[in-house]
């Protein structure tokens, strides 16, 4: 009795078992053979690489006059009103020095303009119902340094006229109305881009390199997309000496202004606890043309590199360090950094406090006994993840423009969520109360 019990159990497993197989259900080896198992899925894989989604983001970019973008590239009063095309797309001057750190905004337009067949991470679409997300191709970072970056200077009315003309040209879009511009992407990666109206992108998408003067409430990780400044040294493509550790003989390495306002201090207060270390090159400097040359043959003779905050907690000088490949040294308690969901910045970099960094001694002290072999991974680690700091034109796989792009795609569920949470709401929102 219990005889044919059994047979006809194990009749039934070997049945399913049979049939599972078959349909492809089941796979037989997670089960016999464990030493199949792909090797991603143990405790000690590496990093997922950063891949492009598999569907593009599908974006309308407004046709506006040339006033608002490449029209500041020139200096002619005969700008067309006719918006730009691929065909007349200026390149960026090459002696623009500065200006180029806060070109995102250039870039990004560019690389919707551009055609070549290949899928990036955005295309354009030229049906605004089709679209995932709307551009509005104002170089607000650059009409600021064009018009308006004394501050005092006449010329600000220009840019604040500027800001004035695009807002009335958005609020009569229905596309803007739709989701009182939650879905719209403005590139301000300038801290003073936009300053005369920007509360009223309080709710859109903003490209920013970092949060340092704005309240949460426009400002924030939520919606926004954190980007890298435009480095402004050449990229180091022939970095391949026998022994990289050896080949850079100074220790810690800064050349830049030493007098910053709010969280900048602290540059002031280095300069004196950095002064007197044989292996430490911590200097003054302006940037021009020969000074920037100079700071670029000193990153890449450098083992570490200081990036200590600026004005606001970040700056263009770590994004020359990544593509100089060396070590980034981060004195910021408040940086947010670009891409860090897909990218570890502990993995290349090292971080100090304020408190830490003004402990005399105490930051060359561990500088000093960082493992030669840990460092060299660090310096292979910069040389595999730079490429994701490029900004160029035509864009490339995985570039820094992609980037952006896949960043403001991850958005967009948020942004969803809002804009149809906002569409059946009948009293105020009671989250924004809390």
């Amino acid at each position: 009795m219990y005889g044919k019990v059994v047979l006809s159990f194990i009749f039934v497993f070997l049945l399913i078992l049979s049939y599972s197989i078959f349909i492809g259900t089941l796979d037989i080896r997670s089960y016999f053979s464990p030493i199949l198992i792909p090797p991603s899925t143990g405790p000690e894989s590496k990093p997922v690489q950063c891949e492009p989604d598999p569907q593009p983001l599908r974006v309308f970019m407004y046709d506006l006059p040339r006033r608002f973008n490449v029209g500041m590239m020139t200096r002619r009063n005969d700008t067309p009103e006719s918006a730009v095309t691929v065909r007349d797309w200026p390149p960026w001057p090459e002696n623009w020095g500065l200006k180029m750190q806060h070109s995102v905004e250039y870039w990004m337009m560019g690389s919707l303009l551009y055609e070549d067949g290949q899928r990036g991470e955005a295309v354009r679409v030229l049906d605004p119902e089709l679209a995932d997300a709307f551009f509005v191709p104002f170089f607000s970072s650059l009409s600021f340094n064009t018009h308006g970056h004394t501050m005092k200077d006449p010329a600000t009315l220009i840019d604040r006229q500027l800001q004035v003309d695009l807002m009335e040209l958005l609020k009569k879009s229905v596309h803007w109305q739709r989701s009182r511009g939650r879905d719209h992407v403005f590139p301000m990666t300038h801290p003073n881009a936009f300053r005369f109206l920007r509360n009223q992108l309080n709710e859109s998408i903003q490209v920013v390199v970092d949060f340092g003067r704005y309240p949460k409430g426009m400002s924030n990780l939520n919606k926004d997309v954190v980007s890298p400044y435009v480095h402004v040294v050449d990229s180091f493509t022939d970095d391949e000496p026998q022994d990289p550790y050896e080949s850079r003989p100074t220790l810690l390495f800064f050349r830049g202004r030493t007098f910053r306002k709010d969280e900048g201090i602290v540059r002031a207060k280095l300069a004196k606890i950095l002064t007197g270390f044989d292996d430490v090159h911590y200097e003054r400097s302006f940037a021009t043309g020969e000074n920037i040359k100079l700071s670029s043959q000193g990153m890449r003779s450098s083992k570490f590199c200081l990036h200590p905050a600026g004005d606001t907690p970040s700056s263009c000088r770590l994004f020359d360090a990544i593509v100089s490949h060396c070590v980034p040294v981060i004195v910021s308690d408040q940086i947010e950094l670009p891409f860090e969901d897909e990218i570890d910045y502990s993995q290349f970099s090292l971080f100090f406090s304020f408190k830490e960094a003004l402990q005399p001694g105490y930051m060359i002290d561990q500088l000093r006994k960082f493992p030669k072999d840990k460092w060299s991974e660090m310096w292979r680690q910069l040389k595999n993840i730079s490429h994701h700091y490029e900004f160029q034109y035509p864009p490339k796989k995985e570039d820094a423009v992609n980037m952006l792009w896949r960043q403001v795609k991850h958005k967009l569920p948020g942004v969803r969520l809002s804009v149809h949470r906002s569409r059946r709401l009948k009293i105020p929102d009671w989250w924004k109360k809390k």
